[in-house]
């Protein structure tokens, strides 16, 4: 996802939420995070193996799935065993940060997850103004949505446990009204009655751009059974429309340059969906990248085969 998860997992709605543990791997791996906090440093340079499982983290998304999967479980085997260092963490929030870029099986999440939490039980993170740290945020959003099992006790993960349950409950009672790039205004709960697929996306998104032809050809498979994909992006319609005409995308893309409508869904890091069923229940979401094959699981929720 480009939270930094994706450019790294998206664009950042609030830079401090994601705390110095993700400059600290812009800054300790050269990766491009356009809205980090540059002046942040790490304690330490990496060297020796830290810095090699940095460069093999770098190179994730150049690798076919199947390696990328295998190497994404081996470099978070490496990181456990690691001595406990703040660069620890960095490595296995920024892993964790990428592994949810597709489907690359639920092992490889769960050896994700363990050794994110082990980082975090060897150095845990101070809160920042009242706000769970990223690490613990994103510990949180694999188990509730990767569903994959995490032992931690600690009031920080539980915090940001609550933090999802609230933002969820937000998604569900959210509505909104936006235009697209044809001037037609479109409703979300205007729309009961259909399925209707909400993706965050931006045309600087590396893993935004992969899942496009999927959309796509999943609008062109399922539209006449009342399946409506609402694409949103904060940019401006200048960067937005060439794009879209470049890429052959035909479902609706609607522009959020205020970031009103991505602030009521709690969006810190895109590509990010969000499927309803026919009566405008939640019934599926991803935190991250999705593959044709997961992208069907979740619209099988609201009922389209």
């Amino acid at each position: 996802m480009n939270r930094i998860r994706h450019f790294p997992r998206g664009r950042l709605s609030n830079p401090t939420l994601l705390g110095v543990a993700v400059c600290l791997v812009a800054t300790a791996f050269s990766l491009l995070v356009p809205q980090c906090l540059r002046a942040q440093t790490l304690q330490a340079a990496p060297a020796g193996q830290e810095k090699s499982i940095g460069e093999q983290i770098k190179g994730l998304r150049e690798l076919p799935d199947d390696i990328r999967a295998r190497t994404t479980r081996q470099l978070a085997i490496e990181i456990r065993q690691l001595p406990a260092t703040p660069n620890k963490l960095v490595l296995a929030l920024r892993l964790a940060g990428l592994s949810t870029e597709g489907d690359f099986g639920h092992d490889t999440l769960q050896e994700v997850a363990t050794t994110l939490a082990a980082s975090l039980k060897e150095r845990p993170v101070q809160a920042d103004e009242g706000q769970s740290a990223a690490a613990y945020i994103e510990l949180a959003e694999l188990v509730r949505y990767e569903h994959v099992e995490a032992s931690l006790d600690d009031p920080q993960l539980a915090a940001a446990t609550a933090k999802l349950e609230v933002d969820d409950q937000r998604r569900q009672k959210g509505d909104f009204t936006l235009s697209d790039l044809q001037g037609k205004s479109w409703n979300l709960r205007d729309l009961r009655g259909k399925v209707v697929l909400v993706n965050f996306w931006a045309t600087w998104c590396p893993p935004c751009r992969k899942e496009m032809p999927d959309l796509e050809a999943l609008y062109n498979q399922f539209k006449d059974q009342g399946f409506i994909i609402l694409a949103i992006s904060d940019e401006d319609a200048s960067q937005v429309k060439p794009f879209v005409r470049e890429k052959n995308v035909t479902y609706p893309i609607l522009l959020d340059p205020q970031r009103k409508v991505n602030d009521l869904f709690q969006i810190e890091g895109i590509p990010k969906s969000f499927v309803y069923d026919r009566t405008g229940k939640l019934v599926a979401q991803s935190i991250d990248m999705r593959t044709r094959k997961q992208f069907l699981e979740m619209l099988a929720q609201a009922g389209l085969q």
